[in-house]
């Protein structure tokens, strides 16, 4: 069989072949000519690329200002630690891995395998230990396990623990006041957290620092008006005596006489802003700020001030007590004893109830409540500490008499430690009351006059009888130092249901040296139930065990005779 082949078909496979050559080299032409323009011409464009896959962002910790004393003695600081975190997505490790991760991070392998798991598929972060040391971290990091991670934190460190705990607050995790002044200063402290910029491998792995973006801005530093030697004497007479005596709790605040300013103030229960674990419910409340009570016979002086400050009474007057209790309208007002007739220095030594009704209800109830707001209480005193307590006065309008009565011998009306510490700043400094101050001050701050000089200085006087032989604070007493104070028992409050018989408050409230206070300090128990429960055993003995060292660290001159003998005999304390 013969095959014919035809010249024209065979003319028209090699035009096709040279068609698809000269587009395949086209091709290869444009490719080439795209790769050198990326490369060379605009190259930009694949840098942008490959940098959004591997270049990022991440934030840096700013440093919280430091807390200091007066004196400047570190309070708080933020030290430098880091953060373990996971990428689940990219996490693999063998048995032996998971148990050398597990054991470094205080965690069991089989929760750390519950924990990666409960993450779910789509989850990238999950953090393992948060603020731990940075041995720990490079403990970690030298695994070398795929996806596991660290970072740079700060943590907060708080030297003094727990006798600082309550003024000082703490913070959160991320470093953010959550108590105290941590929380009232919080914008203070804080910095301003920094940007820079890194790239990342393909395991999302940082390999190089390109830039700082923003440098991170520290806090500011506070400096607080504390006096750190102080308030540990304070802390530590404080947690004593709730202890002697079984009470459920207690507050002690100390003032500069001269300028309101808190040199010490602790509570207890406490706890360790360190380490908050097992912290007992309410603890971390500052009870000498939040918490009201009602002051008692510590009010009486007040009273005795504003009836001499009016003219109503002199201060050789004489007021009959007998026979132990008085009627007003249908309420009765008792003294513990039958005083008979006392002056008006006796009234406050004996903390008779009868003779400080019969002052008050001599006086215009408006201005007797006016009196008493002035110095402070029912009002927020602007401290700037977080839950500050406004306290509560009787209604103004309308005082009925037993109203009247009761709030000149402290029931009626309630208070914080530090409004009943900064009313008595007005005795301690001549009838001006300077504002309460947590801050340390460059310069006395402006005060208001309450009352006159002669007043303040005669219920000052008076008062150095309460802390003598025949007055109900005699445990007040420091050696070589004139004490002006005032005793008060206070029973609780029952409700709607009236007083409770047998819980107490235990309150003493006094300053030193008398001549020319300096410190002016109140000590409140709550409910002692060690067998004593009056003010002049309880609370009296705690504001002497501290005031006089703390007068002594502070270079204050005694200003009575160190050959005087000091009596020292247990009297009752009245209510």
């Amino acid at each position: 069989m013969m095959y014919i082949t035809n010249p024209q078909r065979e003319r028209d496979y090699g035009a096709r072949w040279s068609l698809l050559l000269i587009g395949m080299m086209a091709a290869m032409l444009v490719l080439v000519g795209r790769a050198v323009n990326l490369q060379v011409v605009d190259r930009q464009f694949l840098k942008h690329q490959g940098d959004l896959r591997h270049m990022g962002v991440v934030p840096l910790p700013a440093h919280r200002g430091r807390i200091l004393d007066r004196n400047g003695d570190l309070l708080a600081t933020s030290c430098p630690v880091k953060s373990i975190w996971v990428n689940p997505k990219e996490f693999e490790a063998t048995e032996a891995q998971y148990q050398a991760l597990a054991g470094l991070i205080g965690d069991t392998p089989e929760d750390l395998k519950r924990r990666l798991g409960e993450a779910g598929p789509n989850r990238a972060f999950v953090y393992l230990r948060r603020r731990v040391s940075p041995e720990l971290a490079d403990q970690v990091t030298a695994l070398g396990l795929s996806g596991v991670y660290t970072e740079e934190e700060y943590r907060r460190y708080y030297p003094t623990g727990e006798v600082t705990a309550h003024v000082l607050g703490f913070t959160d995790i991320d470093d953010k006041g959550q108590e105290g002044l941590e929380l009232a200063f919080d914008g203070h402290l804080k910095g301003i957290e920094g940007v820079r910029r890194i790239i990342r491998d393909g395991k999302r792995r940082v390999i190089e620092d390109v830039e700082s973006v923003r440098q991170p801005v520290p806090g500011k530093d506070l400096s607080i008006s504390i006096d750190q030697r102080l308030q540990y004497l304070a802390y530590r007479e404080l947690k004593k005596t709730v202890q002697q005596h079984r009470a459920k709790a207690g507050a002690l605040v100390m003032l500069d006489a001269k300028t309101g300013e808190v040199l010490a103030m602790v509570n207890q229960p406490t706890f360790n802003p360190n380490s908050r674990s097992g912290t007992v419910p309410g603890a971390t409340r500052n009870r000498a700020v939040t918490d009201l009570f009602e002051p008692g016979s510590t009010m009486k002086p007040f009273a005795v001030a504003c009836a001499l400050e009016m003219g109503a009474f002199r201060a050789n007057a004489v007021i009959n007590t007998a026979p132990g209790l008085m009627h007003v309208g249908s309420n009765v007002v008792k003294d513990v004893h039958n005083y008979g007739v006392l002056d008006v220095a006796g009234v406050l030594r004996k903390s008779s109830n009868v003779g400080v009704t019969k002052m008050a209800l001599a006086l215009p109830a408006d201005k007797f409540w006016s009196f008493y707001h002035d110095l402070g209480f029912g009002q927020v005193l602007g401290t700037g500490f977080p839950g500050e307590a406004q306290g509560r006065m009787p209604d103004r309008k309308g005082l009925r008499p037993f109203a009247q009565a009761t709030l000149s011998f402290g029931y009626g009306v309630s208070a914080s430690p530090l409004h009943l510490a900064r009313a008595y700043l007005a005795l301690a400094s001549d009838g001006v009351m300077p504002p309460v101050s947590l801050l340390r001050l460059d310069r006395p701050p402006e005060p208001v006059r309450v009352m006159s000089k002669k007043t303040a200085m005669t219920v000052r006087n008076m008062l150095e009888g309460v802390v003598s032989v025949d007055g109900t604070a005699i445990k007040a007493s420091i050696p070589g130092f004139r004490v002006a104070g005032k005793t008060g028992t206070v029973k609780k409050s029952a409700g709607r249901g009236g007083y409770q018989s047998s819980r107490y408050i235990s309150v003493f409230a006094g300053m030193a040296p008398a001549s020319d206070p300096r410190l002016v300090t109140v000590v409140m128990i709550d409910e002692p139930s060690g067998g004593e429960y009056y003010g002049g055993a309880v609370a009296a003995p705690a504001f002497a065990a501290v005031m006089e060292p703390a007068l002594r660290l502070l270079n204050v001159q005694p200003d009575q005779d160190m050959g005087q003998s000091i009596l020292s005999a247990q009297k009752d304390e009245v209510f």
